[in-house]
């Protein structure tokens, strides 16, 4: 949509609150926006040239433009926020984590069990979390083990059943552990308040059941059970135990949120904390993809509350490191000083730990790469190879052979630029004679696409040859026996100088150095590499009596190993003399063991 063009419809656009759609030619939602006033919030994208090149990119797919007016900021947002989630436009920034976080779960039954899940059932059950550390959920289940009493077994405890008198007390009873609902020696109310308790105890409120566990000490002292007052004297050290190693700043500092942010040109680097009663009870640092060339604080107030809601916080303050505009009930607050400062810090050394680690894997070329990442990775490598199809499906293959003997070949399987592990495969060379890496690289192609097509499974849009120019033609034989010359595309690749050669072209095509398809291209190469040379090593191992002495004529498997325990290795064989492998082996053998070893000698050693 042009200047021109947005100008005749502007005057349609309200100076109201709502959100606004951006759709592209396919009549796809491709942004949306909320704006206190919609008029100037959308003239804004046409009316003067951004200096950003993508909103320039967003600006020339817009073909149509929709809005809906809302009453106030707040539905705006929460409007916004759903169509976001709903559509998730390609220019939007969203929270995006696939990751299967840990909860703990209260399960919904009479004496209710508390423990760990990665699996949230509908089924009437409350669950707390996410937490982004499993150490985390095990620490705080050992609080709650430590402190209070909860059945680990899974019994069914309804009031008919016990009734029944069907259970006995269990060993968890006898050591302490328990107080055995099972067989009415605990009550509903007992068990609830300690259900209650844990509840205050997951969301980091120690407060309650400190005080509680102090009173009962102190009744327990002064009825002389001293015993039972040390029992809880050991509850309430294990609670304090507990807050020393998570309290950071004042107690006072009841809920609140912190959320800091480090950001370059293209990503921006968020640390999240919830604290309780001066505890962290959740910390989370993410990484986000800019869209739009998006303000810090626009990303913090677009993340934020969703990240809240991830996390089930309730509190009402944020406190964040650059003024944020407030929106639903949150209030966003720049500490100056203070404890919420220290905290603020604390969030910003986490944020900055996990910049530079994400900075150091990208240099390391570790760091998990998203969906989008690897799409936008293959369209570099179809454009870099002038390849008809998005190579969505690569196979590559390797001969190996050690000193001219145990000729194999290995192929990977790398979909979505992602190694596909089970589809990986070896191959025992069957129908070459010697060492021919040529034939046996046309060996090998032809037998697995002969298969796929047998089996009528998909075939790849790209095929790596690593080797070169000799054995890109082999390859192609076996492409052009099978009918499929044109219909996948081939390339070999030099050993060493890292250059490609496609079918019947005499340049090759050199790839600039450290380049993302180069990059891509190496590590399949390097994984064929290394998946060969691993089939390699086991190869030799089984079957190194075979290749040196079981390949001479009269020479067979008793022999060979009765001449390798003697002498231990093939080396020391051809350094013996006549004499010493006569006395092993006779006249006959010796002759036969001789000549096979030393083929083009007519005199043997002495």
């Amino acid at each position: 949509m042009t200047k021109e063009e947005f100008q005749t419809i502007a005057v349609t656009i309200p100076h109201k609150p709502g959100i606004y759609k951006y759709l592209d030619a396919a009549h796809k939602i491709i942004y949306v926006g909320k704006a206190k006033n919609l008029r100037k919030r959308v003239s804004s994208y046409f009316n003067k040239i951004s200096d950003y090149y993508k909103t320039r990119k967003l600006v020339s797919e817009i073909v149509s433009i929709e809005f809906t007016i809302v009453d106030s900021e707040q539905d705006a947002f929460l409007l916004e926020n759903s169509l976001i989630k709903q559509h998730q436009p390609k220019y939007n920034i969203e929270l995006k984590d696939d990751k299967t976080y840990p909860h703990i779960v209260i399960k919904n039954e009479p004496f209710p069990r508390i423990f760990l899940t990665r699996r949230k059932i509908k089924d009437g059950s409350q669950y707390l979390g996410p937490y982004t550390s499993v150490e985390q959920v095990k620490n705080l289940l050992d609080l709650l083990r430590n402190t209070l009493l909860f059945r680990t077994c899974n019994l069914n405890l309804s009031e008919a059943q016990i009734a029944k008198g069907k259970y006995k007390a269990c060993l968890e009873y006898h050591i302490g552990n328990c107080k055995a609902p099972c067989v009415g020696l605990q009550t509903r109310e007992d068990y609830d308040w300690q259900v209650t308790q844990a509840k205050e105890v997951l969301q980091g409120k120690m407060g309650d059941i400190l005080k509680q566990y102090k009173q009962e000490m102190q009744t327990l002292a002064a009825n002389l059970e001293f015993e039972k007052a040390e029992i809880m004297k050991k509850r309430i050290e294990y609670i304090k135990n507990y807050q020393s190693k998570s309290i950071i700043v004042n107690t006072r500092i009841d809920q609140v949120d912190v959320c800091s942010i480090i950001s370059n040109e293209d990503d921006a680097f968020l640390n999240f904390m919830i604290i309780m009663q001066g505890s962290i009870v959740q910390t989370h640092s993410l990484t986000v993809r800019k869209k739009l060339e998006e303000t810090d604080a626009e990303i913090l107030q677009i993340l934020v509350p969703q990240l809240r809601e991830k996390f089930g916080s309730r509190s009402r303050e944020v406190i964040v490191p650059i003024p944020v505009e407030n929106v639903q009930d949150i209030l966003f607050t720049v500490p100056r000083a203070g404890d919420r400062k220290k905290l603020l810090e604390l969030s910003l050394q986490n944020a900055t730990h996990f910049y530079q680690d994400q900075k150091r894997k990208k240099a390391l070329m570790i760091e998990e790469a998203t969906e989008e990442d690897n799409r936008k990775l293959l369209e570099q490598l179809q454009l870099d190879l002038h390849l008809k199809e998005l190579p969505q499906h690569i196979e590559c293959f390797d001969n190996s052979n050690f000193q001219g003997a145990y000729p194999v070949a290995a192929m990977v399987c790398f979909k979505n630029a992602l190694p596909s592990n089970k589809e990986y495969r070896h191959f025992h060379i069957k129908t070459v004679e010697g060492i021919n890496d040529f034939a046996s690289m046309k060996e090998v192609v032809y037998r697995r696409y002969k298969r796929l097509l047998d089996e009528q499974k998909p075939l790849p849009q790209l095929i790596i040859i690593d080797g070169g120019k000799g054995q890109l033609s082999s390859a192609m034989e076996s492409i052009d026996a099978l009918g499929l010359r044109g219909k996948l595309a081939v390339v070999g690749l030099a050993k060493n100088v890292e250059e490609l050669f496609y079918p019947g072209e005499r340049d090759s095509l050199k790839l600039p150095y450290q380049s993302a398809t180069l990059n891509l291209i190496k590590r399949i190469r390097d994984e064929v590499h290394r998946f060969g040379i691993t089939f390699h090593r086991k190869t030799r191992s089984k079957g190194i009596v075979k290749n040196e002495l079981q390949t001479i004529e009269g020479i067979g498997p008793k022999t060979a190993e009765q001449l390798l325990k003697h002498f231990r290795s093939v080396k020391n064989i051809r350094a013996a003399s006549r004499e010493e492998i006569v006395n092993l082996l006779g006249e006959v053998k010796t002759d036969k063991l001789l000549s096979g070893l030393n083929p083009d000698k007519n005199q043997t050693p002495s």
